[in-house]
């Protein structure tokens, strides 16, 4: 169904249309937007409460600002669904995540009002600074708005940005959304220092003054700016009883201020245009706001609840008929405990992902053994490593998307020094409806391709579990990577008596004829799906899980390439240099010669979707992987099977 947007939001098709209403109707545009949101997620999902946390921040941005000449990045884009609304897809916005449908987050191709793609977090302020110094350059006069917010100021690049941007004289705002979460709470000495700067009465009181002064001075030039500037600086200093980090970084600080105030948000933010050089606005906001279920409950939740009832705020939940199979991250958690009861040197370290990666069970039954770092991967890695250092077996669980921003320390800090960490990559594969920036599609090509590691990935719980056993027991030096997907995967009854797995070997799951299926981890399954298709019309492909790519089971492999001519590789990673490209080299290396279909990610960014539409649309669901086979066996495809 279409969700009926309120009377003024119903008028609005651009930030044109919002400048039209009067001051005093920003509070109903405000409640009203909020209303759209809630009422739109609630019947088809997505991200919840970071959206409603900024409703106000997004209208008076754009009614401020000229927008798109004013270019606005958001971080964390989760943030940013009023700005969608608001920017021309309002009627469309039932889409959301979809198949097909918009984005999730803002996004350059979707819209000129989406001026830097985002997903991951802390880009905003680099980002808006590189567009703040072109235009800068091009004479060209902008303003740039960078909103930072829900964690992601615990990022490092956050930082690196506003370390440049205090050496510029850019016209840049930086807005701060503190609302003192992430996914789950903010961690950290940020945090702490945040929270000193919201709760000094004193400082709230006189701040609102030195404003005031110093836009009375802005008129008599900059000797008379930059006197002011010092005085408003020493006063901050004092009050606060400590230096403002953001001042000492040569950033104007004003705030904190009430993010839900929208009309003296539109003030500030107005008064803010004509203060020259970068600044950061400080906005104090509740995550869920205006949602009770929200700002009451467990905001972890609320980050992306998925349907619920909006009136009684309970969330839907899929009803079992039967035992259904765990979350591979629910597995991961349990089984990292049960191993850490045994193992007293097992450390846990993840980057603001507690709940997410089912870190949080670990870090529940064993405090002191258990570490959320806050979104900072590449502090997760160094820090995993230099435990490593001193005997502990530190498993680091990180998103495989987000493992991406500490590739440098994989290399040098773990890799180089021969450490033997355990990294265990969650959301491997397609992330399903968050889209491009957060499918782990490279992390088979960019690990096996690191000295000193090994790549494993399992194809259901019991393997898990035995890969995870096997990481924990001491050896000399390499890291060990395990990668599994989001979501459930294929065993109700899942814990399983752990063994250890020989280091590089692979097993044979069917005999067969023909043609050999070589899968890694839970495509495993796609494949079995497969072969009872390809049963009903005689076909019988044998089927390999090789579970290491990194290093290979060179004698299951000779042994394949002995009796194999047909080969089918399938993978949920980047077919370029992937699972698929090391079994080339090993048919290359060793003087083979068979004929060989990867199936796997392909060469292009691959947008959003369930996660099967995503793999059918490129063709390694299971009935992609059983037309493979059959074309290369010669067989035609029956309409009956392309419709399943």
């Amino acid at each position: 169904m279409l969700i009926k947007p309120g009377p003024l939001l119903s008028k609005i098709d651009s930030p044109a249309d919002l400048k039209k209403l009067d001051q005093a109707q920003l509070v109903q545009i405000c409640d009203e937007l909020r209303q759209f949101i809630i009422d739109n997620v609630s019947v088809y999902g997505g991200h919840f409460g970071a959206s409603l946390g900024v409703v106000e921040m997004t209208v008076a941005i754009h009614y401020v600002f000229n927008t798109p000449i004013d270019q606005l990045v958001w971080d964390v884009g989760h943030q940013a669904y009023g700005h969608k609304i608001l920017t021309g897809r309002r009627d469309i916005f039932h889409t959301n995540r979809m198949y097909n449908g918009i984005s999730g987050f803002p996004k350059r191709k979707e819209s000129e009002y989406d001026t830097f793609g985002v997903g991951h977090s802390s880009t905003s302020i680099s980002g808006a600074l590189g567009m703040a110094i072109a235009n800068q350059y091009k004479n060209d006069n902008r303003q740039h708005i960078a909103v930072i917010g829900d964690g992601a100021m615990t990022g490092g690049l956050a930082f690196e940005g506003m370390n440049h941007a205090g050496s510029t004289n850019a016209n840049l705002l930086i807005i701060l959304n503190d609302n003192c979460m992430s996914i789950d709470p903010n961690v950290g000495a940020l945090k702490d220092y945040l929270t000193d700067v919201t709760t000094s009465h004193t400082y709230n009181k006189v701040k609102d003054d030195v404003w005031k002064i110093l836009s009375k001075f802005s008129k008599f030039g900059k000797s008379a700016q930059d006197i002011i500037s010092k005085v408003e600086h020493s006063l901050k200093a004092l009050l606060l009883k400590q230096s403002n980090l953001f001042e000492s970084l040569n950033l104007r600080y004003f705030g904190p201020v009430d993010g839900h105030d929208v009309h003296h948000l539109t003030h500030v933010l107005n008064d803010l245009k004509d203060i020259p050089g970068p600044k950061i606005l400080h906005c104090v906001t509740v995550k869920g706001k205006g949602y009770k279920p929200a700002e009451e409950g467990n905001a972890t939740t609320w980050h992306a609840p998925g349907k619920f009832d909006k009136v009684t705020g309970e969330v839907f939940k899929k009803v079992q008929d039967k035992p259904t199979p765990p979350k591979y991250q629910e597995v991961f958690g349990h089984t990292l405990v049960e191993l850490a009861e045994k193992n007293d040197k097992i450390m846990g370290v993840t980057p603001a992902m507690p709940s997410g990666s089912s870190m949080n069970i670990m870090m529940k039954a064993m405090p002191d053994r258990a570490f959320d770092v806050g979104i900072a991967e590449q502090h997760a890695v160094t820090f995993s490593a230099g435990l490593a250092t001193q005997g502990l077996v530190p498993f680091c669980n990180i998103y495989s998307t987000f493992m991406q921003r500490a590739y440098d320390q994989v290399i040098h800090d773990v890799c180089i020094q021969d450490l033997p960490v355990n990294f265990c990559l969650d959301r491997a594969g397609f992330a399903g409806a968050d889209g491009p920036t957060h499918h782990g599609a490279y992390d088979i090509a960019y690990m096996r391709c690191i000295p000193n590691m090994i790549v494993a990935a399992p194809m259901n719980e019991a393997e898990l579990r035995n890969m995870m056993y096997t990481a924990q027991l001491p050896r000399e030096g390499q890291a060990f990577t395990i990668r599994y997907p989001r979501g459930e995967g294929v065993m109700p009854e899942w814990r399983t008596a752990m063994e250890k797995i020989a280091i590089g070997t692979g097993r044979k799951i069917s005999d067969g004829k023909d043609l050999a299926i070589l899968t890694l981890g839970h495509m495993g399954n796609y494949a079995v799906e497969a072969k009872e298709m390809l049963a009903e019309q005689g076909l019988v492909p044998a089927h390999y899980d090789m579970r290491f790519v990194k290093p290979l089971d060179e004698e299951l492999l000779h042994d394949i390439f002995r009796n194999f001519k047909k080969v089918v590789t399938v993978e949920d990673g980047c077919v370029m240099g992937g699972f698929g490209s090391a079994i080339l080299e090993f048919m290359a290396q060793n003087n083979y010669s068979a004929q060989i279909k990867i199936l796997g990610i392909p060469d292009r960014i691959v947008e959003h979707g369930t996660q099967l539409e995503l793999h059918a649309e490129c063709g390694f669901d299971p009935l992609g992987i059983a037309n493979t086979v059959r074309q290369m066996l010669g067989v035609k495809v029956t309409s009956s099977y392309a419709s399943n």
